[in-house]
C-alpha cells in the first residue's frame, strides 16, 4: 500500500522530489566538519574566546633618530616581553622585516623574472634585484635588562634571541636592541615605509613603516610564528604599549601612531591653540600647520633637533611620518563614546584634493565603521599623503592621491577617497581585530574592503562602487580555474591577489549580507564577532563560527563554496514550462477525459521543450482526492475549495541547472504581460538534495512575458546570457527589467 502511495505522489504537478544521485550530489551542503580545527577551551565552537584563552603582550620605549643629511635611521629600543601563555618559554622570535631588502633576500632570489621586449628601465632593475642600495638592518647589540650581551641567531627576516633562563609562565622579561638601516627611496625600491624625494625644492617626506625590530607572536593556534617576511604577507604582531621618542630637524611636522605627549616643545604658540582648539571642532577641519606655513617650512634649514614624545596604548604596532612640508590639519569626531581627533598631513602637492576630501573621508571612515562594529578606541586617526602608496598601522596610514593642476578628476577622487577609506578602517581590522595577515590576508583586507564599500555607499553614493560587489567580481570569477586559487590560500601562494584577498572576500560579505541573511541579521552577527575579537587575535574558524553563532543560519556552504573553491555562480534557466488548469470539474473518473475543443490548447504535444510562451499554457486538472490518501486521517480536505483557489491562475515550472559549482540562491524576477514586474528569493538550500538540476513551480494571477534570474547582479552570476527565458531576450537588454530598488 506505501509504495502504491508513493507512485500516486510522484505523479502529481509541483511534489517535490526527495531522492538523489551521488553523481549529483557534491557535499556542498555537508557541515565543515573537521576542516576546521578542534574547539577547546581557547577557542570554542561559537566562535568567542574560551575561558581559557591568552596571549603575550610586548611593551616598547624606543628612541629613534632621523638624519636627514644621510637618510639613516638609527634607533634604541627596550622591550619588556610578558609570558601570559601556559608554556616555559626558552627564547623569543623578534621580527627583522627591514631584512626582506637585504642582499640575497628570499623575495628577490624566489621572484620569477623572464625578459620581454622593451621593458621599462625602472622595473626591469628592481625586478632583478639590482638596485644600488644597501638594504637590511645593522643590528648592533642585544642586552638583557642588566647590560650583558643575550645570543641571538638571525634568520634572513627572524631573529631569535637565547634566553639565559626559562620564562616561566607569568613571568616577563626586559631586553634592548640597538640598530640602524639605510632608508629606501620608495620611487626605486618598493616597500610599505622608505622615503619620498622632491627635487624642486629638495626636501624629503619620511614614511617610517617596519622601521623597528619588533616581537613575533606566539598563540595557542601555532606557537611562534614563523613565516619568512617575503613581501607580500603582512604581520602578525602583539599588542603593547608604546613610548616613542622621533629626534628630527626642528623645522620638521611629525605624524605618529598615538598621542602627541609634547606639543609645547615642537609647536609655535598659535599652532598649540589651533591643536587644542582642534579637538572640539565638530564642523570642518581647521589647520593646525597652515598652507603657508608649510611653504615657508620647505625653503628652511634648521640645523637645530627636536624630538617629538608618542605614547600609544594597547597597540599591535607603531609607525611615523617627518616631513618639513606638511600642511597638518584636524576635526574632532563625536561617537557615542569617544571622541578621536582626524587628523590629515599633506605637502601642497596634494592639494586642492586633500584640503577638501582626506580629514573629511577619515571622519565618514571611523562614524560607519564605529556603528558596524565598536566606537573607534583610540584618541588620533591620521591620513598622511605620500606618493604611490596606501598602508595602514595603528592611528596612521599613509596614502597616496594628487591631483594635476588645480583640477580633480572624478577617478582621481573616487581612488583617493576609496584609499583613504580602506586604510583609515585599517584601524579596525586588523589592528584591533587583530587577525594574522602573514597567513590569511582576506581575513584583514577582505572584510575591510566589504567595509570600504559600505562607508562609500552611504557617504559617497555617487562614486564607484563596482569594486568589492558581487557584480565587480565577475571577471574574477569567471577566469579559467587554474589561474586563480581558493580564498583560504597563504597570502605568498595567492594569485590575483587583489581580487583574491580584496575584491572576492569582499563580494561574498556583501553577497551574504544582501541576499542570503539580509542586512539585519548579517550586521548584528558582524558586530558580534568585531566585539568579541576586539584587541585579541582571531582566526577564520572563529569568524565562520561567530557568524553563524550570532545569526542562527548555517552557512557552511556558503563558506564551502566561497573560500575554499574557485567554483563560480553559473545559474541557468534550462527549461520553463507554462500550465493553467482545465474549467471543468474533474473526479477520478473523469481524470483521463479529452481535452474538449475550445479548451485551453495543450503546447509542444510533441514532447518539445517551449522556448517561449506563444504557444500558450499547457492544461492540466486537479481531481478529487482519493480516500487511501488520507490513511488512517479521519478528516478530509475540501476539494472544491482548492481547485477554486487555482482556478485561473498561471503557473510556471521552471528549470534551473547549476552550471558554475557554486550553490546560489535563486533570485528570479517575473515580467507580466501588464508590464510590472515581481520578484521571487529562494535560499539556497533549495540545491540540497540536487547540486546540479533543481524544478520549482511558481504561480501568478497574471501572465509572465519574461523571465530573469539575477536581475541585479547581486549574486556573481558569470553568464547572463543563460539567466534568461525567452532566450531570444538577450542580456544587454538586462537594464529594463532591473529592480528599480537596486543600490537600496
Amino acid at each position: 500500500m506505501m509504495k502504491k502511495i508513493l507512485l500516486a505522489f510522484s505523479a502529481l504537478l509541483a511534489v517535490p522530489y526527495w531522492g538523489f544521485s551521488q553523481e549529483e550530489w557534491g557535499k556542498k551542503f555537508e557541515q565543515l566538519g573537521e576542516t576546521l580545527p578542534t574547539p577547546n577551551s581557547y577557542r570554542t565552537g561559537s566562535g568567542a574566546p574560551g575561558v581559557n584563552y591568552w596571549q603575550q603582550r610586548a611593551d616598547y620605549k624606543i628612541d629613534v633618530e632621523i638624519n636627514d643629511e644621510t637618510q639613516v635611521l638609527t634607533g634604541s629600543e627596550s622591550i619588556t616581553y610578558y609570558n601570559q601563555s601556559p608554556d616555559a618559554l626558552r627564547y623569543l622570535w623578534v621580527q627583522l622585516d627591514q631584512n626582506v631588502r637585504e642582499k640575497g633576500n628570499l623575495a628577490d632570489v624566489t621572484r620569477e623574472v623572464a625578459i620581454r621586449d622593451s621593458v621599462p628601465a625602472k622595473f626591469f632593475d628592481a625586478g632583478m634585484g639590482t638596485v644600488d642600495y644597501k638594504g637590511g638592518y645593522d643590528i648592533k647589540n642585544v642586552k638583557d635588562n642588566n647590560g650583558k650581551d643575550l645570543p641571538y641567531t638571525i634568520n634572513r627576516t627572524m631573529m631569535r634571541i637565547d634566553l639565559p633562563t626559562v620564562l616561566s609562565p607569568g613571568d616577563n622579561i626586559t631586553f634592548s636592541i640597538d640598530w640602524s638601516y639605510n632608508i629606501y627611496d620608495r620611487m626605486r625600491v618598493d616597500g610599505r615605509g622608505g622615503y619620498e624625494y622632491f627635487p624642486a625644492d629638495d626636501n624629503y617626506a619620511y614614511t617610517c613603516a617596519q622601521w623597528y625590530p619588533r616581537m613575533a607572536v606566539y598563540d595557542d593556534y601555532e606557537g611562534w610564528q614563523n613565516k619568512q617576511f617575503i613581501g607580500r604577507g603582512e604581520f602578525a604582531l602583539t599588542f603593547g604599549n608604546f613610548e616613542v621618542n622621533i629626534t628630527v630637524p626642528s623645522d620638521h611636522i611629525v605624524a605618529a601612531s598615538g598621542e602627541l605627549q609634547n606639543a609645547k616643545q615642537v609647536l609655535t604658540k598659535k599652532q598649540v591653540e589651533r591643536y587644542e582648539q582642534a579637538k572640539s571642532t565638530y564642523d570642518k577641519p581647521m589647520f593646525i600647520v597652515t598652507p603657508e606655513e608649510a611653504v615657508a617650512n620647505e625653503s628652511s634649514r634648521s640645523k637645530k633637533k627636536s624630538t617629538w614624545k608618542f605614547k600609544a596604548d594597547n597597540v599591535r604596532d607603531f609607525a611615523f611620518a617627518s616631513s618639513r612640508k606638511y600642511i597638518w590639519d584636524a576635526q574632532a569626531v563625536k561617537l557615542p563614546t569617544t571622541t578621536p581627533l582626524a587628523m590629515s598631513f599633506y605637502p601642497k602637492e596634494g592639494n586642492p584634493l586633500w584640503q577638501d576630501e582626506s580629514t573629511k573621508a577619515v571622519k565618514n571612515t571611523l562614524e560607519v565603521y564605529s556603528e558596524r562594529t565598536f566606537d573607534y578606541p583610540y584618541p588620533v586617526a591620521i591620513s598622511v599623503n605620500a606618493a604611490n602608496q596606501g598602508m595602514e598601522y595603528p592611528m596612521i596610514c599613509f596614502n597616496f592621491g594628487r591631483p594635476v593642476g588645480s583640477k580633480v578628476q572624478r577617478r582621481l577622487l573616487d581612488r583617493t577617497v576609496s584609499v583613504i577609506v580602506h586604510e583609515i578602517g585599517h584601524n579596525f581590522f586588523p589592528m584591533i581585530v587583530n587577525s594574522d595577515e602573514r597567513q590569511w590576508t582576506w581575513m584583514d583586507e577582505g572584510l575591510n574592503t566589504f567595509l570600504e564599500r559600505e562607508t562609500k555607499r552611504l557617504r559617497y553614493p555617487d562614486l564607484d562602487l563596482a569594486w568589492g560587489s558581487p557584480k565587480g567580481i565577475v571577471p574574477y570569477m569567471k577566469m579559467e580555474k587554474s589561474k586563480i586559487r581558493p580564498i583560504m590560500t597563504n597570502s605568498e601562494q595567492v594569485k590575483r591577489f587583489g581580487y583574491n584577498a580584496y575584491g572576492k572576500p569582499a563580494a561574498a560579505l556583501t553577497l551574504l549580507r544582501e541576499t542570503v541573511m539580509g542586512p539585519e541579521l548579517f550586521d548584528e552577527a558582524f558586530k558580534e564577532y568585531a566585539m568579541r575579537w576586539k584587541f585579541k587575535h582571531p582566526k577564520p574558524a572563529d569568524f565562520f563560527r561567530t557568524m553563524e553563532d550570532a545569526s542562527g543560519v548555517d552557512l557552511d556552504w556558503f563558506w564551502r563554496g566561497w573560500f575554499y573553491t574557485v567554483d563560480n555562480v553559473d545559474v541557468s534557466v534550462d527549461k520553463v514550462k507554462w500550465f493553467k488548469m482545465r474549467e471543468e470539474e474533474a473526479t477520478v473518473e473523469n481524470k483521463g477525459k479529452k481535452v474538449k475543443k475550445g479548451d485551453l490548447a495543450a503546447s509542444n504535444s510533441n514532447g518539445e521543450i517551449p522556448s517561449d510562451f506563444s504557444a500558450g499554457p499547457e492544461p492540466f486538472s486537479l481531481i478529487e482526492t482519493d480516500p487511501r490518501y488520507y490513511g488512517e486521517f479521519q478528516n478530509r480536505i475540501d476539494d472544491k475549495a482548492v481547485m477554486a483557489k487555482f482556478a485561473g491562475k498561471n503557473f510556471y515550472e521552471i528549470t534551473f541547472s547549476n552550471q558554475g559549482g557554486l550553490v546560489s540562491p535563486l533570485v528570479i524576477q517575473f515580467t507580466f504581460a501588464d508590464g510590472s514586474q515581481e520578484v521571487e528569493r529562494i535560499p539556497a538550500e533549495i540545491w540540497r538534495y540536487n547540486e546540479k538540476e533543481i524544478t520549482k513551480v511558481f504561480a501568478f494571477e497574471k501572465e509572465v512575458t519574461n523571465i530573469v534570474f539575477d536581475p541585479n547582479e547581486e549574486t556573481a552570476d558569470v553568464d547572463a546570457n543563460n539567466n534568461v527565458f525567452p532566450r531570444t531576450m538577450k542580456a544587454s537588454r538586462f537594464d529594463q527589467f532591473k529592480d528599480k530598488d537596486k543600490g537600496k
